[in-house]
């Protein structure tokens, strides 16, 4: 088999949740390149229907799709909609997240750390709950948790965040355990990369990172690893929290 043949996902379905930007853009794309068609998932309906323009310039259907991930009302209709759209879901990579910055933990208010834990870990968790099962009647599938550096790195200023992350490497383990054989469940741990939220960094941030490598990731950085985990190439791949983040000391 080619190299091409290896990553082929034609006739798969992928959801991607934050897919319309960032980490999860790069990954939409990929898996539409690799023969995937794509739901896209994230707050802004707009945002969604340019990436999805994107996928059907790739020769693949796309179904743009505004949720936020918070809340499960809105994670549920996601599910349903995108299995009435598409009829199933063989990827599904939970990418949303947010990481804001509190002036110090006991300046955290109760409202960011609800909102942190939401998007971060609440959501992903019932979304993996809800398309797991569903995986797991339909003869398999792949789960891809994006988690974080901060989850073994925790740094202050944004505790909830790296616990909710910490979360989701666990989850990642017990999600593995309740839907395998036929459904595997990964987590790439991302580091520092340069999406969009590095433009707040300060130029020094944007140029080098505390890492083997020295520097913070590039957003296509992330696909061969996403690709990896979607394809049957890691037949033999659950559980697993993989490191994709320069060399983090």
């Amino acid at each position: 088999m080619s190299v091409q043949e290896r990553f082929d996902l034609s006739g798969k379905t992928a959801l991607v949740t934050g897919g319309s930007r960032g980490l999860g853009l790069q990954m939409v794309l990929a898996f539409a390149e690799a023969g995937a068609d794509v739901v896209i998932a994230s707050r802004k309906l707009e945002a969604c229907e340019e990436a999805a323009a994107a996928v059907r310039a790739l020769g693949r259907k796309a179904l743009p799709v505004a949720c936020h991930v918070g809340h499960w009302g809105d994670v549920e209709r996601l599910v349903e909609t995108a299995y009435a759209e598409m009829g199933r879901i063989d990827i599904l990579v939970n990418n949303a997240g947010m990481s804001p910055l509190a002036p110090s933990s006991a300046e955290t208010s109760e409202a960011l750390f609800d909102k942190v834990l939401e998007v971060n870990f609440k959501g992903p968790f019932r979304l993996a709950a809800l398309v797991g099962e569903r995986m797991v009647q339909g003869g398999g599938g792949a789960i891809i948790n994006i988690s974080s550096s901060g989850a073994i790195r925790p740094q202050p200023r944004f505790l909830p965040y790296a616990g909710a992350k910490a979360a989701l490497n666990v989850m990642t383990e017990g999600f593995a355990k309740e839907f395998g054989p036929s459904v595997r469940v990964n987590c790439i741990m991302a580091g520092p990369f340069l999406t969009d939220i590095s433009k707040a960094w300060d130029e020094a941030s944007r140029e080098t990172a505390p890492n083997a490598l020295g520097r913070p990731g590039r957003p296509e950085e992330i696909v061969t690893a996403a690709l990896y985990l979607a394809s049957p190439q890691s037949s033999f791949t659950t559980g697993s929290v993989i490191r994709v983040d320069g060399g983090m000391a």
